[in-house]
């Protein structure tokens, strides 16, 4: 068992336009309504790199830029590990359709957003971070595989940890092969240790699979959960919304899963917290 606190949340997905105006959908307080997933430009970007950004970095840099002011911790100092199933779908699809033609110059500026790890390389343009970044890729278990990764590496280093998950569409013929649902990202800063930004605490246990991941409530959600890989989020973000003790199990791997015993952050831990804030001053 290895237990981190997530400091700061941020979210972007259909009907969920941020952490805290999500809030009250993941709480069952409203109904999810669909809507388009908005992908914000970043203003962090030098306007040249903000001209090439693509969806995947958009999303990536939008998410990682809500949880960090949450959490108040500096980009520039902390490790980060982004998680997808797939590259940027529209940029494939080009480079592909390029390729098939009679045409084939490809564009630099294409060809560098069909890396896996370009999300990585625009978050350290915008933020000035010089601190460690992994990216990596696990199929329909990519958000899992972030996770326990994220985990470790707070654990192991004892120090705060950002995952940043994101997926989005291909495109035809792309996407009658590998159908993905709506766009969806989510960025949680992970700390080994409680502080006062602390929203909760995950204990992660790695496990064999029951076959019974957590699911929504709500339909709408439930699809998104099924059907855009990063979205098998959504159970741990409403149990971390919801501000109570929960389990969540999410799959990973053909026979494995993530056990994640989530609680909040106790009163008395949080006047603790305060105390010692006191004392340093």
């Amino acid at each position: 068992m290895m237990r981190v606190y997530a400091e700061g949340v941020g979210l972007s997905g259909p009907g969920l336009d941020g952490w805290r105006a999500s809030l009250p959908v993941l709480t069952k307080l409203q109904n999810h309504v669909w809507a388009p997933t908005r992908v914000p430009p970043s203003e962090f970007l030098p306007a040249n790199e903000r001209r090439r950004a693509v969806q995947t970095v958009r999303l990536a840099l939008a998410v990682g830029a809500e949880a960090f002011a949450a959490a108040g911790r500096d980009p520039v100092e902390t490790a980060a590990v982004f998680a997808s199933s797939g590259g940027d779908g529209e940029t494939l699809h080009e480079i592909l359709s390029v390729l098939a033609s009679p045409h084939r110059e490809l564009s630099p500026t294409r060809f560098h957003n069909s890396v896996h790890n370009t999300p990585a390389g625009y978050w350290g343009i915008a933020t000035g971070s010089r601190a460690p970044a992994s990216s990596l890729c696990c199929h329909d278990d990519s958000f899992a595989a972030g996770l326990l990764e994220a985990v470790v590496q707070a654990i192991v280093g004892w120090c705060a940890v950002a995952l940043i998950a994101y997926d989005v569409q291909y495109p035809a013929p792309l996407g009658d092969v590998r159908p993905l649902g709506a766009a969806f990202a989510v960025a949680l800063v992970l700390a080994p240790m409680p502080t006062k930004a602390a929203q909760g605490s995950i204990d992660l246990k790695l496990q064999p699979s029951s076959g019974t991941a957590s699911t929504m409530p709500s339909t709408g959600l439930e699809t998104l959960r099924q059907s855009t890989p990063a979205a098998r989020s959504l159970p741990l973000l409403a149990a971390l919304a919801c501000e109570a003790e929960a389990v969540v199990t999410i799959d990973y791997l053909a026979d494995m899963a993530l056990r994640l015993d989530v609680a909040p952050v106790s009163a008395d831990l949080m006047s603790e917290l305060d105390g010692v804030g006191q004392a340093a001053r």
